[in-house]
């Protein structure tokens, strides 16, 4: 499955990636599968992501290229200068501070190339009170308001599965990377870029509302939720529209009269009996296997679905029609999600690269000959791969 010869509208975008972890690695990923050479900057060992991430490490990097670097050794500093030189984009995601610590940061690569892009992800940004602060994905959705939201009618809140923030980060990131790109065409400069995880995690919070109070169940249906079946499986329905309520109505009315009461007609009655509704669904959905819920319910324009596992989500038509995942040596992965001109945007060009798989080749590249080479790893500089 796959097709690897996709859409790469950033071919010859040239990034150096400093980021560990997900939010950054994330970003960059997307720049790499639409063609960008990514070239990321590990410490020796490996970055830790390798060791915590499992398969994510291994969606979020991707066609990248390995380089592995002492930044603590002063030797580095001169590889640092000819990758500045060579970058149109920089990316870390240290705490403040650390990345000027470094000599990785803004105004040292700016002084080598002024019109780099550096974009910095941090957990809180790089001022303000909080901005030293340690966190995770978690710490970030809570302190945004996000997690006070409940997914479900008569649940309290609970984290998702997910990395919320994390993601919604990266793709902020990206997006404000491509921006400052556009930018740098028309005007020649390049910018500095300061985005907070906490508030990637904030501006989802607030589609809920920022004045709300979450506990109303304003931003809840009981008519937009996951139900148990006979068989332990769960499907989701989402009957918001009255058209879908009504076309869910009177293919279950056969069976259970009572979804024909006049108080679920309106949006604002089923809102208004809304923990009754959810406990007669509850019912309803427990006398049917899900897999005879999705032939019950199959041409009958009722927007219902079972939860998948992800590698069950691989196997759907729709996914296989779409050509959403490319197989390498067993290992599946997620293309970039986007046709463009009718094709699958961006191309599988590599797997993710071993710990300094790509150090000779990339300063062989940007100027350092065999014997500089040779030099640098006696001198530790490139802790041991070379």
């Amino acid at each position: 499955m796959g097709d690897e010869t996709g859409w790469t509208p950033l071919d010859g975008v040239k990034l150096l990636d400093f980021t560990p972890l997900l939010p950054g690695p994330f970003a960059t990923e997307i720049f790499a599968d639409l063609g960008a050479d990514v070239i990321k900057i590990e410490p020796p060992g490996g970055e830790f992501g390798r060791r915590v991430l499992g398969e994510a490490f291994a969606m979020s990097n991707r066609n990248k290229r390995s380089v592995v670097l002492d930044l603590k050794n002063p030797d580095t500093a001169a590889i640092v200068a000819r990758l500045a030189e060579w970058a149109d984009v920089a990316a870390e995601s240290f705490r403040p501070g650390v990345a000027d610590r470094l000599g990785i940061g803004y105004e040292a690569l700016k002084k080598i190339n002024p019109s780099i892009v550096y974009c910095s992800v941090s957990g809180y940004g790089q001022d303000g009170p909080a901005r030293l602060a340690p966190g995770h994905d978690l710490n970030y959705l809570a302190t945004a308001g996000a997690l006070s939201f409940s997914g479900h009618y008569l649940e309290k809140p609970r984290r998702s599965g997910l990395p919320v923030a994390d993601c919604a980060s990266g793709f902020m990131a990206a997006i404000a990377i491509l921006a400052a790109l556009r930018d740098r065409d028309r005007t020649g400069k390049g910018a500095y870029l300061d985005v907070a995880i906490a508030e990637a995690a904030l501006m989802l919070a607030a589609t809920r509302g920022t004045g709300v109070d979450p506990d109303a169940k304003a931003h809840l249906h009981a008519t937009n939720e996951m139900f148990e079946c006979a068989d332990g499986r769960l499907v989701t329905i989402g009957l918001v529209e009255a058209h879908f309520w009504d076309n869910f109505r009177d293919a279950v009315a056969g069976m259970e009269p009572r979804v024909t009461d006049p108080k679920y007609a309106t949006l604002e009655s089923r809102a208004e009996n809304g923990t009754e509704l959810v406990g007669l669904l509850a019912e309803i959905f427990a006398q049917k296997t899900s897999a005879d819920w999705e032939a019950f319910f199959a041409g009958k324009d009722v927007p219902l679905e079972k939860v998948l596992k992800p590698a069950e989500a691989l196997e759907t038509d729709q996914v296989k029609a779409r050509r959403r995942v490319t197989d390498h040596g067993g290992e599946r992965h997620v293309v970039f999600p986007v046709h463009a001109n009718g094709a699958p945007a961006g191309a599988f060009r590599r797997p993710p690269p071993a710990p300094g798989a790509d150090t000779a080749e990339v300063l062989d590249e940007i100027g350092f000959g065999a014997d500089e080479i040779a030099a640098l790893g006696r001198s530790g500089a490139l802790g041991g791969a070379s």
